[in-house]
């Protein structure tokens, strides 16, 4: 599906553009403070200011590390004016990594936070480094003329999870980002009426461009929280009269927790979009959520790479069907091939290989790894996934993570998302590890909820009811939590590596 493409000049200028009849209304709550689009605008010239003086400029890139403010979007459209490169920092990473980041993407100067100080200091050295306080310390005097850009300029370098190696550096241009807040827009509906609640790191592309860049650009208001603790997320529902919030799988998850163990309520009528997206969203959980808050979590596909791919528009009067990921996004393109690189048919599993509106236009300094996952101006997303006859797509696996036990192929997705349906389990993962009999086999690792009791015996028992059986786990780890990564993912490396162990001294 089409939508109208912005002509807008800049991230800078699409801001600037929904500022102009509404400098008054409240931009960004932050802790008590309530900053209006106005006194937005003044920061950003604040911080192109102090840029200026550290020697920032047009095609320098600078990083910001820490717990999420106000600073990481004033950096956001501070670059975007000046034509400077901003690399967002996952406030989770240790010292070496923040160190690989600065280095890599060849950073003048870090800003960091309270929370993660020592971790900087003991990344870089001290002239490389400032308190984000740094950033408005320097008066604004007027308005800095805006750079002479190309759209089609690097604009962000965000670093993803480095789980099986150097972190992969995703450099976006600013037409991505200007074109993903109108895709995202359109889909969902996001309009200025919308109070968005961000709890997200803004540390990632989901917190700060899919969740507040597009909320701005749209006119709305930004409730930003400086780190997500669910009784903070579900308070803020009606403290701020929230329409809009954007979480991961395991936020959903905590904040059902939150209140089954407490036996709390809070009322979430007043919000008319939940969005869901980072990683599979099991039926068990959506039903839950259902019914504890009587609401529904919308699922959504994106990519660091690519945004947005698949999801539900906000007018679509068709069902979203039992399994079903959405439909295509505005702008974006989908192929799905056979290995050979054939067109599949509707209903037939292949990989997916996609172009969103907010596409990677490279890896920065890797060629290699460009050219492999990049064909066409399509990118290859690893993803099996299957089209029906009515345009809905259905995420059905990974393709480095399906496990071949005696020439079947086996979809962890798939069988994690069956465990986690029985009543019991509150969280699963299952990786695959050698066997001399079948090739591989299937492990699965559990995370029960609080205050049940199941047996392993039992839970296959429940699993051969539902699956075939070469796909049924026979050997289950109880677990009291799961290991996840620096990006909040499991850290299926980790497990398998744990479970290879496990199968060694048996």
């Amino acid at each position: 599906m089409e939508y109208n493409r912005p002509a807008s000049t800049s991230v800078y200028n699409a801001l600037f553009d929904a500022a102009q009849t509404r400098m008054d209304k409240v931009a960004i709550v932050y802790e008590g403070d309530a900053i209006t689009y106005a006194t937005l605008l003044q920061k950003v010239e604040q911080v192109i200011r102090r840029l200026k003086s550290l020697g920032v400029e047009k095609g320098d890139v600078f990083a910001v590390f820490g717990q999420n403010h106000p600073e990481h979007l004033y950096c956001y459209y501070a670059a975007s004016k000046t034509g400077a490169v901003f690399v967002p920092v996952n406030p989770n990473l240790t010292a070496a990594e923040v160190d690989y980041n600065f280095r890599h993407s060849e950073a003048k100067v870090l800003f960091f936070d309270d929370h993660v100080e020592e971790t900087a200091k003991q990344a870089l050295p001290a002239e490389n480094l400032l308190h984000i306080s740094e950033l408005t310390a320097v008066q604004s005097e007027g308005e800095e003329p805006h750079a002479n850009i190309d759209t089609s300029d690097d604009f962000i370098i965000t670093y993803s999870s480095g789980t099986t190696g150097n972190q992969k550096a995703v450099v976006l241009d600013q037409r991505a980002q200007i074109d993903v807040a109108a895709s995202l827009a359109r889909m969902w509906g996001i309009r200025g009426s919308d109070t968005t609640l961000v709890g997200l790191p803004l540390g990632y592309l989901f917190g700060l461009s899919t969740a507040s860049a597009t909320a701005l650009a749209a006119g709305g208001t930004v409730i930003l929280l400086r780190r997500f603790h669910p009784r903070e997320v579900l308070e803020a529902f009606g403290r701020h009269a929230v329409t809009v919030y954007h979480g991961v799988p395991t936020m959903y998850s905590m904040m059902m927790e939150y209140c089954e163990q407490r036996a709390l309520t809070f009322d979430l009528s007043g919000t008319r979009l939940l969005i869901c997206s980072g990683a599979p969203l099991p039926d068990e959980v959506s039903a839950r959520f259902v019914a504890k808050f009587g609401k529904a979590l919308q699922n959504y596909y994106a990519l660091t790479e690519v945004t947005p791919v698949f999801g539900r528009y906000h007018d679509d009067p068709a069902a979203l069907p039992a399994g079903a990921i959405g439909k295509a996004a505005p702008g974006a393109t989908i192929k799905i091939l056979n290995p050979d690189g054939s067109d599949c048919g509707p209903d037939e599993a292949g990989e997916a290989f996609v172009r969103g509106a907010a596409t990677v236009k490279r890896y920065s300094k890797d060629e290699k790894l460009t050219a492999a996952t990049l064909k066409e101006g399509l990118f290859r997303t690893g993803d099996l996934v299957t089209r029906d006859k009515d345009g809905f797509y259905y995420i059905v696996g990974r393709i480095k993570e399906i496990i071949i036990r005696g020439g079947h192929n086996i979809s962890p997705a798939e069988v994690e998302k069956t465990i986690v349906g029985h009543p019991a389990v509150q969280d699963a993962a299952v990786v695959g590890i050698a066997d001399r009999i079948f090739g591989e086999v299937p492990i699965a690792f559990v995370v029960l909820r609080a205050n049940t009791v199941l047996s392993a015996d039992e839970l296959i028992a429940f699993l051969e009811q539902k699956l075939a059986d070469f796909k049924v786990p026979r050997t289950i780890y109880f677990e009291s939590e799961l290991p996840h990564g620096k990006t909040g993912k499991v850290d299926k490396r980790a497990l398998k590596i744990r479970a290879e162990q496990q199968a060694l001294a048996a």
